[in-house]
């Protein structure tokens, strides 16, 4: 509808003085001029008053009320242009008014002034002949309050959430029941099942997706048996809390923004809600991605529940600033017996690399392996392991003879890991923030840093904290390396906190089936400290290894082993990520394999975090704190090189 047709009444057409008779007194056409002045007077003042819509129309020879319709049409010429966008982005098509009206059950409006109330539509508004109401789109009379909601805003948008979401739902449901010839095995990622474009666009065909030389689309599929029942791991998925707390590897943030449906009681099929999440992996150099999404659930059949999530704009949303974009993903939650479910994943996502991947995992990200559904499936698995040995009912023989001997304590030491994972894991995410290229060795690719302010993040240390960390390559496998970091008889020759000495370990906690996956307290042979301790956990998958620990003092580990709450407790995490470099089916192969002297190599990212100053006076100066922590990152990587021996790389 261009400028001229925005002036309810002052038309001219046919159609227009018909469905206005009666309603509005008859205007002239505006002229190009007239029209000029108004559209430059709406960019700098979309709502004026009435002394200035008095003044603008004395001033271009125009009634007061026809510039007040103007005003009116024209925001909701606005408005409803970014409806249309939004239509056409989500809906896959243009839509003219009668299909318009169709989709949000929205009656053309008749000649009568008393057209009755929507009733029992989310939509909500007004549909009558009277002037009163306000401005018209598509032959509809809107009722819009002061001018500011649209078409009831608020309605109209969760009406258009509402069809997105059953069709995300629709279309995982398929995905996930059919295989070929939507799904074919990967050649390359050890037989993965990876999405065929050209079949799965015959079978749902799209007009709106990204353009540029970045765009990359990421789409596959993977199931697993997770040892938690399926209306904890539902419960878990709609409350982002919980969500965060599921996948501390994964998600580093994530916010319930609106909920629209809570659902029904105990299944809470039907629930839908509008979330934010931030998602990372395993280094710094990699950009973190941000989604807008909603998440719906619905339980399809008895014991059957499908989790579907696809990427959502607000309308008030200006400009999207999401380089990411998520098509219908999710999951389907199987019951099965012993509280167990069988969980099968489908995460299809189209990326715009605004930013180029870093050279060290453009594989790893480029062929979907960094976010694709083996990890989400894998970290869900572990993460049901953990939960299975924090409901032990005793203590476990191998975890047995140390300092923890009751379940409180061994689950509030458990709690306090798992928050440091967490911990560390946010530190990971900074992208964006100061390189700091002092750390000069072959295979490296210099030193990311960043400095944060705490005041109020309670668990943590108050005060200015410093965070380095790096990624470099090794020629070792991944699982060599993890062995390496986790074998306490050679602490000794990486940790700085051991003073060169053996540390001697107090307790024990193991947390998963693999050996490597156990938390430990040590007590580390310092001369002039009696006070310390360090806190450590680890686990691995062949998605990726990590080793976390903190140092943390005698009161606080006490407090936490006679069962306290731990979530207080402050806690300044370093640690390790080990990966493989890109070849997947080396990573899988070597999990389950003695022989891993031959099998590819590994990234590792380390990372170090320090407390610059206190809130009780002492300081150390931003560049002083840069330094020190840089040093201990240089020394202790020449450490793992050396000890590895891999310092002589060319």
């Amino acid at each position: 509808m261009d400028s001229s047709m925005a002036s309810v009444g002052g038309s001219g057409d046919e159609g227009s003085d018909n469905f206005n008779q009666g309603r509005r007194p008859s205007y002239k056409r505006l002229t190009s001029a007239q029209t000029a002045r108004l559209e430059r007077f709406i960019k700098d003042c979309p709502h004026p008053d009435e002394a200035q819509r008095r003044q603008l129309a004395s001033e271009i020879g125009l009634e007061t009320k026809q510039v007040k319709f103007w005003f009116q049409n024209k925001r909701t010429q606005i408005k409803h242009e970014k409806v249309s966008s939004l239509l056409a982005r989500y809906l896959e098509k243009q839509m003219s008014p009668p299909e318009f009206q169709q989709v949000f059950n929205i009656p053309i409006i008749g000649s009568s002034s008393h057209a009755p109330k929507l009733e029992n539509s989310s939509l909500n508004y007004e549909i009558g002949g009277s002037s009163s109401h306000g401005p018209s789109l598509y032959g509809m009379q809107i009722m819009d309050g002061h001018d500011h909601n649209l078409m009831g805003s608020e309605g109209i948008e969760k009406t258009l959430m509402l069809k997105v979401a059953a069709s995300a739902m629709e279309e995982l449901v398929r995905l996930i029941r059919i295989n070929e010839p939507c799904w074919i095995k990967s050649s390359t990622q050890d037989g993965q099942l990876i999405l065929q474009h050209e079949n799965y666009e015959k079978m749902f065909p799209r007009t709106n997706n990204f353009k540029g030389v970045n765009l990359r689309v990421e789409a596959t599929k993977d199931s697993g048996i997770v040892s938690i029942n399926s209306i904890q791991l539902v419960d878990m998925f709609l409350d982002s809390d919980k969500w965060i707390n599921l996948f501390p590897t994964i998600v580093t943030k994530a916010k319930t923004i609106k909920v629209l449906e809570n659902g029904l009681v105990g299944s809470r099929s039907g629930a839908l809600q509008l979330m934010f999440e931030q998602m990372h992996v395993l280094s710094p150099l990699v950009q973190p991605r941000e989604f807008q999404f909603l998440r719906y659930c619905e339980q399809i059949e008895e014991g059957v529940w499908v989790i579907a999530d696809v990427s959502f704009d607000s309308f008030r949303q200006k400009t999207s600033f999401f380089h990411s974009w998520r098509h219908p993903s999710g999951c389907m939650i199987q019951e099965m017996p012993n509280g167990c479910s069988m969980v099968t994943w489908v995460e299809h996502v189209e990326v715009d690399d605004k930013i180029q991947t870093h050279q060290l995992y453009k594989d790893l990200i480029g062929t979907g392996i960094a976010y694709g559904t083996e990890r989400w499936i894998m970290e869900l698995q572990r993460i049901g392991e953990r939960f299975a040995c924090f409901y032990v009912e005793r203590i476990p023989i191998q975890d047995s003879g140390g300092v923890i001997n009751s379940l409180e304590g061994r689950r509030s030491v458990m709690n306090f890991c798992h928050r440091m994972i967490k911990v560390f894991c946010e530190s990971l995410t900074m992208s964006g923030n100061l390189d700091f290229p002092l750390l000069k060795m072959e295979n490296n690719s210099g030193v990311r840093v960043s400095i944060r302010k705490n005041r109020n993040h309670l668990g943590q240390p108050k005060g200015v904290i410093v965070v380095a960390a790096t990624s470099i390559w090794l020629p070792l496998h991944y699982m060599k390396v993890f062995e390496f970091l986790t074998d306490d008889r050679r602490r000794a020759q990486w940790d700085v906190l051991c003073c060169g000495n053996n540390a001697n370990k107090v307790a024990h906690i193991s947390n998963g089936i693999h050996p490597g996956n156990c938390i430990s307290i040590s007590r580390p042979f310092i001369p002039s400290e009696n006070n310390a301790l360090i806190l450590q956990e680890s686990f691995t998958t062949p998605m990726g290894s990590y080793v976390v620990y903190a140092p943390t003092d005698v009161a606080s580990m006490i407090s936490a082993i006679n069962g306290e709450d731990s979530s207080m407790l402050p806690v300044l995490p370093s640690g390790f990520v080990i990966s493989a470099d890109g070849e997947p089916n080396a990573a899988l192969e070597a999990f389950n394999s003695s022989d891993i002297e031959r099998l590819g190599g590994s990234l590792l990212t380390v990372a170090f975090q320090i407390l610059a100053s206190s809130p009780d006076g002492i300081n150390m100066p931003n560049m002083e704190s840069v330094a020190a922590v840089n040093s201990l990152l240089t020394s202790t990587i020449l450490k793992v090189k050396d000890a590895l021996n891999c310092n002589n790389l060319e």
